[in-house]
Parts: C-alpha cells; sequence; structure tokens
C-alpha cells in the first residue's frame, strides 16, 4: 500500500510540473508558416530566428509574418533560404533597424559590403510592409538593404540611410521594386543588377548623386524608374540623376516626377570619360522643375516613343522563357 501511495504522489508531481511549465514539450512550428513577435506572442521573437529555423532549399515559400515592433538586428537571408517572404504587419510600424558604417565595421576597403541592415543572398524572395534602416547617420557608408539574388520584388517598404542606403546587385539578377520609399544622400541606389523601380518615392537628403549604376557590359536594361517621384527637402537643391560607378552603366527615368533639386546638367561622368561614350543615361517624357531635357549633359539621351516601348514589365523582368505558372514577379500577389 506505502509503494503505491509513492508511485501515485511522483506521478501527482510529475503532472505539477508539467502543468507550471518545468517540463512544457517543445512548440511545433510549421516552417514554412512562421511568425515573429517581441513581445513573445508568436513562433519567436527575433526574425534572424526564424530564419535560421526554415528549411534549406525548401520546396514550397516560406512565409515569415513580423508583427509589429522595432527590431533591432542584421538580417541575413543565407543563399539556402530560397523561396522566402518577409511580411510586416504595418509598413510603418514594422521597423528593422540597425547602425553599422564603413569605419565601425573596419575590415579594409570592402568594408562598405559588411554594413547593411538587412542582407538578402537567397532568390525568389519577397518582402512586403516593412521599414528597413541604417541609423549610423552622415558617416561615410552604411547599408540599409543588400540585395544580392535573383528574381526579387521588394513592395510597399520604407528603405533608409545616407550614403549607399540600397545596393542592388548580382550580374544578371532582377529585382522589382514597387511602391517603395527609398531615401538617402549620395550614390543612395547602386549595384550591378537590372533593378525596376515602379511608383517609389526617391528622396535625396543632400546635394549630391542618386544612383550609381556598375551596369555589366552587355546587359540590355540597368536601372529603369517608372512613374517615380524625386522629392528633396527645402535647401537641397543640386542632385544628379546619377554618375557610373561602372563604365557601361544604364541609368533610365520614365515619366517620373522630378522636383527642383535635380540639377539641369542632370548626370556626371565620375571624372570617366569613357563612360560617355558607354553609358545609357536616358528619359522619356518626365514632369516637374527638375526635368529640363534641353539642358542634359550631351552624352545623355532622350527616348523616342518607339525606344521608351520597349521598357515593359515583362522586357525589362524577364527571366527565360515562361514556365507555365506565370512571371516570377506576379506569383507574390
Amino acid at each position: 500500500m506505502m509503494r503505491f501511495s509513492r508511485t501515485v504522489l511522483c506521478v501527482f508531481l510529475m503532472v505539477a510540473c508539467f502543468v507550471n511549465g518545468q517540463e512544457k514539450p517543445s512548440k511545433k512550428i510549421d516552417i514554412h508558416n512562421m511568425t515573429v513577435a517581441l513581445d513573445g506572442s508568436a513562433d519567436f521573437t527575433s526574425i534572424q530566428e526564424a530564419i535560421n529555423s526554415a528549411k534549406a532549399f525548401p520546396d514550397k515559400r516560406v512565409v515569415i509574418k513580423v508583427k509589429n515592433g522595432v527590431y533591432r538586428e542584421k538580417i541575413e537571408v543565407y543563399g539556402w533560404n530560397t523561396q522566402m517572404s518577409i511580411i510586416g504587419e504595418d509598413r510603418e510600424k514594422t521597423v528593422i533597424t540597425y547602425d553599422d558604417y564603413f569605419d565601425k565595421i573596419n575590415r579594409g576597403r570592402n568594408s562598405t559590403f559588411h554594413t547593411p541592415t538587412f542582407l538578402v543572398q537567397g532568390n525568389d524572395f519577397y518582402a512586403k510592409n516593412l521599414t528597413i534602416r541604417n541609423t549610423a547617420g552622415a558617416v561615410g557608408q552604411a547599408v540599409a538593404l543588400a540585395v544580392d539574388a535573383d528574381r526579387v520584388r521588394i513592395e510597399n517598404c520604407t528603405i533608409t540611410g545616407n550614403q549607399d542606403t540600397l545596393y542592388v546587385t548580382g550580374e544578371g539578377f532582377k529585382q522589382y521594386y514597387k511602391n517603395c520609399h527609398i531615401e538617402g544622400t549620395t550614390d543612395f541606389i547602386f549595384g550591378q543588377a537590372t533593378a525596376l523601380f515602379e511608383d517609389c518615392d526617391i528622396h535625396s537628403k543632400s546635394n549630391s548623386y542618386i544612383t550609381a549604376a556598375s551596369t555589366p557590359k552587355g546587359e540590355k536594361f540597368g536601372y529603369v524608374f517608372k512613374n517615380c517621384r524625386l522629392t528633396a527637402p527645402e535647401g537641397v537643391d543640386a542632385v544628379y540623376l546619377g554618375r557610373p560607378w561602372r563604365t557601361f552603366a544604364k541609368t533610365v527615368f520614365i515619366q517620373c516626377y522630378m522636383a527642383g533639386h535635380i540639377i539641369s546638367a542632370g548626370w556626371d561622368n565620375w571624372s570617366n570619360k569613357e563612360a560617355e561614350k558607354n553609358t545609357l543615361y536616358a528619359e522619356y517624357k518626365n514632369q516637374g522643375p527638375g526635368f529640363r531635357p534641353h539642358e542634359r549633359v550631351e552624352w545623355s539621351y532622350q527616348l523616342s516613343d518607339s525606344e521608351a516601348g520597349e521598357y515593359t514589365l515583362e522586357n525589362i523582368l524577364a527571366d527565360g522563357p515562361a514556365d507555365g505558372k506565370g512571371a516570377w514577379y506576379l506569383k507574390f500577389d
């Protein structure tokens, strides 16, 4: 009888421990649908934790939904994190922030590329409803978002920094930025990818250069801005549309609004006379006080109607023959 009572007591204590949370079983998480919240109410409290829990090279899309909050962390979507979506709850209230910059990193001449708050290397990535910041300030190169991946769509996001805010790169890679706010000071959109910016606000915070494309030789398209708004605060009145980081840079503005801060010359050669022969810097039917086509540098270009007609969503972002599933840049809708 005594032995039975002790057994019952042991069972009772084990049940009590379980109920009180001392021996809780591990929480089952759907690795294709995860949630993040700072208050502990979701699967994870860190975005990077959720990314690290995703299956490598998944057979279907991995969706990480992020609740409102200010997430102070450096994020990396690794090359094996393909088919990943990170969706914020509210664009203004779901904030990812960090403050690395060139001198702080101090890893030599390429320190810039170690500074991103958010780095994407996995193909077929999608982000929506996020604010991504580099808050280092006016201290030199400091990347907020770096996208070194193919078939990437960034939608309804705010990307802020100063110098080198947005790095769009990868030879032959295609990227689509839709309805985004992008702001910075010098070369704040730079890199070698083919990138379409559609319905975006491009905000210059100082007199400097918006773009620094390094389009590889032979690429049909580089950066294309369509139906965008180019703005600046009061006192900023001498901003160039771009300068060539590499000799074959391509940047085109189509039917954009340009406020008065855009300098009449429009473009700078970055002390590279060869670039004047090999870049494609062009515009088509822009509007606003900053659009002064007859005052642009003579080596830039105004597209004809037929030439502008080639700058379609399909032509810019096409990635091989149709696979029967629809274009990659529309699959996320």
